[in-house]
């Protein structure tokens, strides 16, 4: 279970870091079209790169299936 937090805590603060980025990107690097392409319908980019950060855990080894399951669904609670 702490293992799990620790990760999870990670990928809030990866995904914070994302959208700050994002945030202060230049309009020509972010067009709201952009934005749109990138997440499907229903998800917000945080928990788009929330569940890319999980599934590179877990394909590194980090996480095994029934973490990253667990994570996966309360990100798209």
């Amino acid at each position: 279970m702490a293992r799990t937090a620790v990760i999870a805590g990670t990928a809030t603060a990866v995904s914070g870091a994302v959208a700050g980025r994002r945030a202060g990107a230049t309009p020509a690097s972010s067009a709201p079209g952009d934005q749109a392409q990138a997440a499907p319908a229903g998800l917000s980019i945080d928990a788009m790169a929330q569940l890319e950060k999980l599934a590179e855990l877990k394909a590194a080894g980090i996480l095994t299936e029934e973490e990253f399951a667990a994570q996966k669904a309360r990100i798209l609670s």
